[in-house]
């Protein structure tokens, strides 16, 4: 487990960081999400040794981190840093050995991922001569080639078209799988819920909201339903304790003051016949990043 723990950060009379706290469980994505200027990547580069804190300690299973666990990242910058006049093959085999690769086992690394991510067939082109997308995900390949046993990611999916961003989500999910901590950080919320398991969001340097996807939307949650039934469903209106927000013909949304009273509703829509469906409304990821940095 990475864990970030009572962090501080100022540039002068500003605080960039504020006891920022929070975990990377091995085996699970982690999304760091907020706006620009938030913090994310102050608190990436704290993370990687980059930066040095003013407080607090980045610790790696209750012990502090050390440079020789830093050597075992997998890191990518939001600014792109390959040398623009490398051949990518022979770039990502370069940055392998420097972490220690023996030759063979980086260009088999260098040649899964490039297969995996996309632009294989480009391999022996130049980096500036690639589009912007293929060099995001020649960014991505460098940040995996030498096997880290933690991933952190800045902005991952930036300028990645929808073919791409799947390939991208499907190499994360397995270096997950294969126990790795993995934090990135990402503007695209719809892609930060369909990929991630927890999530911390972070707002004028503050943690505002940390936990599961799932523990999230159960804490920001309204007491909001929506019943499909056949026939009119205009009776939900004289239910005590119900608001109606929407009502068109067999749909319904409402809220209920109580469990009861939205207990009640499906009693009685069961009664009148049969329900295609019954079920609490869940907030979208981006409903609870509003609601949090607000």
């Amino acid at each position: 487990m990475l864990e970030i723990r009572g962090v501080n950060k100022r540039y002068g009379a500003r605080a960039v960081l504020t006891d920022v706290s929070f975990g990377v469980d091995g085996g699970r994505l982690t999304g760091f999400v907020g706006a620009n200027g938030a913090g994310k990547t102050t608190a990436m580069r704290i993370i990687l040794g980059v930066l040095s804190a003013d407080s607090g300690t980045v610790l790696r299973d209750g012990a502090p981190l050390t440079m020789d666990d830093r050597r075992r990242f997998g890191y990518m910058p939001e600014e792109r840093g390959l040398y623009p006049k490398m051949k990518v093959g022979e770039h990502l085999v370069y940055l392998a050995r420097l972490h220690g690769l023996s030759s063979a086992s980086a260009r088999r690394n260098t040649a899964e991922l490039l297969e995996r991510l996309g632009p294989g067939e480009r391999a022996g082109d130049l980096v500036q001569s690639l589009s912007l997308g293929n060099q995001q995900r020649a960014q991505i390949a460098a940040a995996l080639v030498h096997d880290p046993e933690f991933l952190v990611l800045d902005e991952p999916f930036s300028g990645l078209d929808p073919i791409a961003v799947e390939a991208v989500m499907e190499v994360l999910s397995d270096y997950a799988a294969q126990g790795a901590p993995v934090l990135f950080s990402s503007h695209q919320l719809d892609i930060v819920e369909r990929l991630c398991d927890d999530l911390v969001i972070i707002a004028d340097g503050q943690i505002r909201a940390n936990g599961s996807r799932e523990e999230l939307r159960e804490q920001h949650s309204s007491p909001r339903f929506e019943l499909r039934c056949d026939g009119d469903s205009g009776w939900i209106r004289d239910v005590p304790g119900i608001s109606v927000i929407e009502l068109t013909g067999g749909l319904a949304v409402f809220e209920a003051d109580t469990d009861a009273a939205s207990q009640a509703v499906l009693r009685l829509a069961v009664d009148r016949g049969p329900v295609a469906s019954f079920s609490q409304q869940r907030p979208s990821l981006a409903a609870i990043f509003r609601e949090v940095v607000k």
